[in-house]
């Protein structure tokens, strides 16, 4: 620690960016989950932990939202092994899930019923296996946060938060809705994540941000509660066509949210030339600049971070690690805009 040189080379010693320390000294703690098991369009999302990780390490430490940021002491985990191998069993049976269904037989077909419930019993065991994960931490005093891995992961986390932030608010980022239920027949799909969220009556509110890609059933999820509150892509960019600035929508964003927020991030609510080989890039999205602003914005009204994810990310073919560099700093950025926030 005495040697450390915010201003040199970072060293490859298995911690986000090179930061020097130990997980006994953490104040954020990012949770890797390489998890793509429901992913229905590219899988590759187990990857981007690990690939955000090795991209960190060209990251500058300086960060103007947060005098000393390297003070920050954030530790990522090495990923589990059981999530890596429950992945790699459970993936190849949700790709023949969703092939069954893509040739024109229904998931409710006797045929793939067992398959079917193998993968979401094994979709609930990491549900139990990242809330655990999470109290361990929180328990200590630790602010936690996941790395994924597809959308679904950060369900344990937020219904842990939920319960120990009664009222807590989402601020969700995203391409996606995903208030489908049990997409594909998968409980706890990629594209569940915020239906699920849902049923937790401790979420006040969930703000979303920059959606594009949706189905009927979603829009009508979110009439029906008045929870939801969504800012769609196109809305969004309307309105900056006809005048309003982006700071004016901002704080209409921002306004929309409680005291505590989490923040769900999954990096399609990117334009896709930031991700991509990201699971399901969609056009349109949020600029780096504009999501950076929004994020600081939470912040600078006073409200306080408790928790966030970032999902998604995932590493290119061959030296394409351009998704894991976006994915790195849009990373850096979460941890510094939370310890920033956190009341004294």
């Amino acid at each position: 620690m005495s040697t450390f040189d915010p201003n040199g080379v970072a060293i490859a010693n298995g911690n986000f960016m090179g930061l020097p320390y130990s997980a006994d000294e953490a104040q954020i703690v990012l949770i890797p989950v390489p998890w793509d098991v429901t992913t229905s369009y590219r899988p590759g999302t187990a990857k981007g932990p690990e690939a955000i990780r090795e991209a960190s390490l060209q990251l500058d430490l300086f960060d103007s939202d947060l005098p000393n940021a390297w003070e920050n002491r954030v530790v990522m985990l090495s990923s589990d092994d059981e999530v890596v191998k429950m992945n790699q069993t459970l993936r190849p049976i949700a790709e023949t899930i969703i092939n069954h269904q893509i040739e024109g037989g229904s998931e409710s077909d006797e045929a793939i019923a067992p398959l079917l419930k193998q993968v979401n019993e094994g979709s609930e065991w990491l549900n139990r296996w990242v809330a655990a994960e999470a109290c361990r931490w929180l328990d200590r005093g630790v602010i936690a946060a996941i790395v994924g891995g597809e959308h679904s992961v950060p369900l344990g986390l937020i219904e842990t938060l939920a319960g120990r932030f009664p009222g807590l608010g989402i601020l969700h980022i995203d391409a996606h809705a995903d208030l489908r239920d049990a997409y594909e027949g998968f409980a706890s799909s990629h594209a569940s994540i915020m239906f699920n969220t849902l049923k937790n009556k401790n979420i006040g509110a969930i703000v979303q941000v920059a959606i594009r890609d949706f189905c009927q059933d979603e829009l009508d999820v979110a009439l029906a509660d008045d929870r939801v509150k969504q800012f769609t892509d196109s809305d969004l960019n309307n309105r900056l066509f006809n005048g309003e600035t982006w700071a004016a929508l901002c704080d209409e964003m921002v306004g929309s949210l409680p005291p505590d927020v989490y923040i769900s991030f999954d990096i399609d609510g990117l334009s896709p030339e930031l991700c991509p080989n990201t699971g399901t890039p969609v056009p349109g999205g949020l600029s780096y600049r504009q999501a950076e602003y929004l994020l600081r914005q939470v912040v600078l009204s006073g409200r306080r971070i408790i928790g966030f994810d970032l999902c998604e990310v995932a590493s290119g073919t061959g030296n394409d690690e351009w998704d894991a560099n976006v994915g790195a700093r849009v990373l850096q950025k979460l941890c510094n805009l939370t310890q920033r926030s956190q009341k004294s």
